[in-house]
């Protein structure tokens, strides 16, 4: 029986399309660049983007439900295949979903021209395939562990449909995107509650003898169900005293839950320190966002909710897919200074987003964090795309 690594090998289309984390990386992050230059472009008054959605909503729409789901499906459909022992989704099919996410933001972009209907309909169709693929892969390989992964993506798709419903009826509750970004949340904190300690670990044990990060256990279960609890009160009362409450509740548990992990421990390679720097934003936002429904009068809704998009997001997202790339293309895993130098601009952008939210320069704060993302995503292309776009550097 072929396995896995023997179909990658043997390969002989188009590199890009030899391995999902390769298209999905790579246009993603150049999404998350583009989108992030015309949403400045939209602020300064320049342009007026031909979509059915207001440019707020197409601001936020495009980081939850275009390029989160870019990156999600890049590592799922490099990460599945080690966890069921089937084979990876390559070639054809995998170019057939990156064209229907690329549609997708083409159909929204444009929605006002072709109608927020038929932008929902070609939007909702990458997130439904893909949901369909995962589980076809998950079900087939008797993957029950992760069937818990399936469940979220099904929600994200729900959020979208949501979305594009309030769209439709012109009303703005705003329980679309909430419910996206609370989906994404909890893929953070359950594929990084897995690699996080993990990974250090693994590269803690070939330094000095000291203190190990804690396996997963039935405590850092109940931190998951605080969290989803919490996320689920927003979903519904976004202003709520008892979502405030219930925030915090949240924001301690993470806290206490990423203090098992060693981070302190990582400080001289970045590229695992990046990814205990990036979950930070989890608890984080959850304080911000008690404060700011306890507090409106000093600190913004916003500053939570950023704390997770532009810090939580931007940064695990980052943290992994240089991480991945450099693992899948053969390269040391270890960061470069130019790794180092994305690692730098993505924080910069997201705690000064957040900082917008608590009333320090508004203005320069958001210039800041726009120019920041721009050069940590635009950095991202620049140095990993040569590599997601070429072979496999072989050993030897």
């Amino acid at each position: 029986m072929t396995s896995s690594a023997e179909l990658i090998r043997n390969f002989r289309g188009l590199a890009i399309l030899s391995y999902g984390f390769r298209p999905f990386f790579l246009f993603g992050s150049i999404w998350a660049a583009a989108a992030m230059a015309l949403w400045s472009a939209v602020l300064a008054g320049a342009i007026a983007p031909p979509s059915a959605f207001d440019p707020v909503r197409w601001h936020a729409h495009e980081l939850i439900y275009g390029y989160a789901p870019a990156i999600i499906a890049g590592f799922l459909l490099t990460a599945i295949p080690n966890w069921t022992g089937r084979l990876p989704i390559v070639g054809a099919r995998l170019f057939a979903l990156f064209v229907l996410w690329a549609s997708g933001r083409a159909a929204v972009m444009f929605s006002a021209i072709t109608g927020a209907a038929a932008a929902a309909a070609v939007d909702l169709l990458f997130l439904a395939v893909l949901l369909a693929a995962v589980a076809r892969e998950i079900v087939s390989g008797r993957n029950i562990r992760n069937l818990k992964v399936l469940a979220v993506l099904a929600v994200l798709f729900m959020g979208n449909a949501i979305s594009h419903v309030e769209l439709l009826f012109s009303t703005h509750a705003g329980h679309g995107l909430r419910l996206g970004l609370a989906a994404i949340l909890m893929l953070i904190m359950l594929i990084g509650g897995r690699i996080i300690p993990s990974f250090t670990r693994n590269w803690l044990v070939r330094r000095v003898p000291g203190r190990l990060p804690r396996p997963f256990d039935r405590l850092d279960l109940v931190t998951l169900v605080i969290a989803g609890a919490a996320l689920a009160i927003w979903v519904i009362a976004p202003e709520a005293p008892l979502t405030a409450g219930a925030a915090i509740a949240a924001a301690v548990a993470h806290v206490w839950r990423l203090g098992r992990w060693a981070g302190e421990r990582t400080g001289v390679e970045p590229l695992v320190l990046i990814l205990h720097v990036a979950y930070a934003f989890v608890p984080a936002g959850f304080a911000l966002l008690a404060l700011g429904i306890l507090r409106p009068d000093i600190i913004q809704a916003s500053a939570g909710i950023h704390a997770w998009t532009a810090g939580a997001i931007g940064t695990m997202t980052l943290a992994v897919m240089t991480r991945a790339s450099l693992g899948h293309t053969g390269r040391p895993l270890t960061a470069t200074r130019a790794v180092q130098a994305i690692y730098a601009a993505v924080v910069v952008s997201a705690l000064a987003r957040t900082a917008a939210g608590i009333g320090i320069d508004r203005n320069f704060l958001l210039q800041l964090s726009a120019v920041a993302w721009v050069i940590a995503f635009a950095g991202f292309v620049a140095v990993f795309g040569p590599l997601l776009a070429t072979r496999r550097k072989r050993s030897g």
